[in-house]
């Protein structure tokens, strides 16, 4: 297994409030793990809740005694939640800082997966197949048949996200397993990516680039390309 993470500024952002971790090597019970948070709140707020909330995730992982990876994962979702409240009230320049999370490990040929927020991950083989559901406004307009999907993407109101941590005292992040196939890649990415790009060019980036690295890097490229409106992150993993 070969993984890379990637995070840029982006063209317009005065600060990168997205956070990044990979890790091959186990972690607790979990054989790797794989992370992309991005964080919302004022100056200091938003690069505060992104770094705070993976690092104490790797913490709070790495010290389980729970076996089961689910249980761990969604575990530690909820604490990190309960901890990042708890950070919120230490200064006012931290009020209402929250961050989005998604967040993975593989076993084997399995991928587990949790996420609160809008940032995302994609199985990418034969297809693009975005794993995660967007917990954002617009999705829940999309699947109530009131927005397109492509109407969604331009969407005033497209930032606007239902579900995140650090923004209510009980959290519930949203589970998924996946069987993997040999030739699978996984992509990790916080908004910046997607709303920049197209799945369609996403995959292609991925598929037609020499190494994860490279293709990683010209996502980055694309997308700063494309407008760079956002703090741009992404963790590429090969089996």
């Amino acid at each position: 297994m070969r993984a890379t993470a990637i995070t840029d500024i982006g063209k317009t952002r005065a600060v990168n409030q997205d956070y990044i971790y990979a890790s091959v090597e186990s972690i607790g019970c979990l054989p790797n793990l794989f992370v992309v948070a991005d964080g919302m709140g004022g100056h200091k707020a938003g690069d505060t809740a992104s770094r705070y909330t993976v690092e104490t995730l790797k913490a709070l992982i790495a010290e389980s005694e729970e076996t089961d990876a689910l249980s761990v994962i969604s575990e530690a979702v909820k604490s990190v939640n309960t901890l990042l409240i708890k950070k919120a009230g230490e200064s006012e320049d931290y009020q209402g800082m929250g961050t989005t999370l998604v967040i993975a490990s593989i076993f084997g040929n399995v991928l587990r997966v949790a996420n609160v927020g809008d940032s995302r991950l994609y199985v990418i083989d034969d297809e693009i197949t975005q794993i995660t559901r967007d917990h954002s406004l617009v999705e829940e307009m999309v699947l109530a048949g009131q927005l397109s999907r492509s109407e969604a993407r331009t969407h005033a109101k497209k930032n606007v996200i239902t579900r995140a941590i650090g923004g209510e005292e009980q959290v519930e992040p949203e589970m998924f397993s996946v069987d993997l196939k040999e030739n699978s890649k996984i992509l990790m990415c916080s908004d910046g990516l997607t709303n920049m790009l197209e799945d369609d060019e996403i995959m292609r980036i991925v598929k037609n680039s020499p190494d994860i690295e490279e293709a990683a890097a010209v996502l980055i490229d694309r997308a700063n390309a494309n407008g760079g409106k956002d703090n741009i992150s992404v963790v590429i993993v090969e089996l």
